[in-house]
């Protein structure tokens, strides 16, 4: 009898045990690694921290995400590249560098396509915003949401940017945006596509000349300790596309996944805030780290140049209803 029970004990406990690691297994959290290749100072890290507490608590705990900046895993390239093989979870890059994979998102960042920001926004955060970021699906990559690069701006070390006929001659890195490159050539630049990661060294070594990119990134990434002039285009917006290996948010539970995508969406309006907010005191920091800024250049001048030829050559490539749904939004 006393061997029976020490049977029926040893079993229960081996039961006990096994129920037990399984629930601790269980509640083990989904741990992500979320990369981005911009400074910790800047509102896309910001953005990022803020998103990765809003999971962890709305998942009580099921979902952590660290937070990679300033490239430590990549660059831009890399990026993508990584979270398409899902050696990187979560990251954020710049619209030009998803592009390669589904060229009809190039419309995003055309050349004066967008009058003000929140143009933009209802854009980005309606039907054509999603049904861009789904094209993504075919290259195992799961959009998330829309966050903001900003509009561009023109920094350089040459010379004041007053009008179009200014910018002829300079060496201007650029994203690897077809548009971009197309809308530099007009104006007689030379642009040189290259990662962000790289831009401050080239600068510095004068390879090239100028960049252009919203002064809240040329103020956090420090581009006045190679860059003398700032001229506000304001020539295009760029969206910053948070994107997902697709498997990896496939094997989420369906609550965890409904979080991630509304916390994407909420982390949007907290960084568009941000970068709104903060766009008048980095120019402020800006002219007082010794940059000379032109806040109102002959834009028309340049517009006039490029709108219309870029926009031809996208149609041309991608043909025109991801344009004609973009002019339709309010």
């Amino acid at each position: 009898m006393n061997k029976n029970l020490k049977a029926l004990s040893s079993v229960l406990l081996a039961v006990t045990m096994a129920f037990a690691a399984g629930t601790a297994a269980a509640q083990s959290p989904v741990k992500l690694r979320f990369s981005h290749t911009v400074p910790e100072t800047d509102s896309q890290h910001k953005a990022a921290l803020e998103f990765a507490r809003r999971v962890k608590e709305r998942t009580q705990g099921g979902v952590e995400i660290q937070v990679f900046a300033n490239s430590q895993l990549g660059n831009d390239v890399t990026l993508v590249t990584g979270v398409r093989s899902g050696t990187i979870d979560i990251g954020a890059t710049g619209n030009p560098f998803v592009t390669g994979l589904a060229p009809r998102l190039n419309a995003l960042d055309l050349p004066y396509q967008f009058a003000d920001a929140q143009q933009a926004y209802r854009t980005l955060d309606g039907p054509v915003g999603r049904s861009l970021l789904d094209e993504l699906a075919a290259h195992q990559i799961k959009g998330l949401a829309f966050w903001e690069i900003g509009f561009r701006s023109l920094g350089n070390n040459k010379r004041p940017i007053n009008n179009a006929a200014d910018i002829k001659g300079l060496k201007i890195r650029t994203t690897p945006n077809p548009s971009h490159l197309k809308a530099f050539q007009l104006l007689g630049a030379n642009p040189q596509p290259m990662p962000f990661a790289e831009v401050f060294g080239a600068l510095e070594s004068g390879a090239v000349d100028g960049q252009e990119n919203p002064p809240t990134l040329m103020l956090s990434s420090k581009m006045y300790e190679v860059q003398k002039y700032l001229s506000l285009t304001r020539h295009a917006y760029t969206p910053l596309v948070v994107i997902m290996n697709k498997a990896r948010f496939d094997g989420l539970k369906p609550e965890f996944q409904k979080v991630v995508l509304e916390e994407a969406a909420t982390a949007a309006k907290f960084q568009r805030k941000l970068n709104n907010d903060g766009e008048k005191e980095a120019i402020a920091q800006l002219r007082a780290k010794g940059m000379q800024v032109n806040e109102n250049p002959d834009v028309a001048s340049i517009r006039q140049v490029v709108r219309e030829e870029t926009r031809k050559l996208y149609i041309e490539k991608n043909g025109d209803a991801v344009l004609k749904a973009m002019d339709a939004q309010p």
